[in-house]
């Protein structure tokens, strides 16, 4: 398929219209449940901000290492000097959104699926994408015994996270330009799409009973490390190979009243991809310490590495794939058209990225008036 813009942007289904689809949409988490696990980092030294905590939440995934290579070096925590950062990690979108409008969290690292449906949902109230985080890291990985060419996936049983969520989207769209059938509801076509969350993918691949999946990473290098193979990197679809996984929302509430606060964080995000894309194997290191540090067992390195490879760590949220994304949820009949006029603000993640000399990045008409 040509990577044109046109014809193979990814969908998101962030179904704000459909009630089932509400409880589905994760970001590329593990499972429909959410696991809160609360750190606070020992406050810096250096005067307090307008608040004395800020609680910012994420996935305990390596598509949010932004988040967890900036705990774990303490490279937010510095910029925000007195004022205390408190994580709170999450295994699913929904979940997340809802501690973000019950003021359990006031910024967090999220995809691009739950952001969208939390937006729509609140009318636009309650939410806004302020900045990047990742792009990448989502694979068709196959059983090379059943697959060998991508025409082979017809007729095959294939996995995705959940029915509506990013993964499960993008799928459905790739299948309608190979110019197949399927029921986005039901699954059921000319290829059975099986949703099944990303933690027993890897059994149900070794059981029999799915022949490869759509699935974020570190699930796809582990199923590639149970005998998989890797038919297809979702970034090869996209123009210059860039698709948003993972962006940073906050509370409209908290940036109107701490808006020094959500500066600090961004400036440590900024600050975290740099020392990411400037040491790979340390800042994988540091990720891998705080996975094990959060679940109790580090991933393998013939999982971690490979995965790595693939995500691209970015400030710029790649505002134009969001919208590229929910139009395919609404081509895919999993959305109706949604309004996501001004659910960016860059203002300050554009102020931060000025200071460190770097150019600004674009809302791709999507941004507050």
């Amino acid at each position: 398929m040509p990577a044109t813009r046109t014809t193979l942007r990814r969908s998101i289904a962030a179904a704000a219209a459909l009630p089932l689809l509400a409880v589905a949409l994760t970001a590329c988490g593990y499972g429909s449940e959410a696991k809160k696990d609360d750190k606070v980092a020992p406050a810096a030294k250096g005067e307090k901000l307008s608040a004395d905590t800020v609680k910012v939440g994420y996935f305990q995934n390596l598509t949010h290492a932004t988040a967890l290579v900036g705990d774990q070096e303490g490279l937010i925590q510095k910029e925000l000097g007195g004022t205390t950062l408190k994580s709170t990690t999450f295994n699913a979108g929904p979940s997340e959104i809802e501690a973000l409008n019950a003021g359990s969290i006031d910024i967090g690292f999220i995809g691009p699926s739950p952001s969208i449906n939390g937006y729509t949902k609140s009318k636009g109230k309650n939410l806004r994408i302020i900045g990047g985080s990742a792009s990448g890291g989502v694979k068709l990985v196959v059983n090379p015994d059943k697959i060998k060419t991508l025409d082979d996936v017809k007729g095959k049983k294939i996995a995705t996270p959940q029915l509506g969520n990013t993964q499960d989207v993008a799928f459905l769209n790739w299948i309608a330009e190979k110019g197949w059938k399927v029921d986005a509801q039901s699954g059921k076509g000319d290829v059975s799409v099986v949703r099944t969350e990303n933690k027993v993918a890897p059994d149900a691949y070794k059981s029999g009973s799915i022949d490869g999946a759509w699935v974020p990473e570190p699930t796809a290098s582990k199923l590639v490390s149970e005998g998989a193979k890797v038919l297809l990197d979702e970034s090869t679809l996209w123009p210059d190979k860039k698709f948003v996984i993972t962006n940073i929302i906050v509370s409209q509430k908290f940036l109107k009243d701490h808006p020094d606060v959500v500066e600090a964080v961004l400036r440590g995000s900024v600050k975290t991809n740099a020392w990411i894309n400037a040491n790979p194997d340390k800042a994988k290191a540091s990720a891998n310490a705080k996975l094990k540090e959060l679940t109790g067992k580090a991933l393998a390195p013939e999982v971690i590495d490979p995965a790595w490879k693939s995500i691209q760590f970015t400030d710029d949220p790649l505002a134009a794939t969001l919208q590229t994304e929910a139009d395919h949820a609404v081509k895919a009949g999993l959305l109706k058209e949604p309004d996501l006029a001004g659910i960016y603000d860059l203002t300050l993640l554009n102020k931060v990225l000025g200071a460190e000399g770097k150019p600004p990045v674009a809302d791709a008409s999507l941004g507050v008036k």
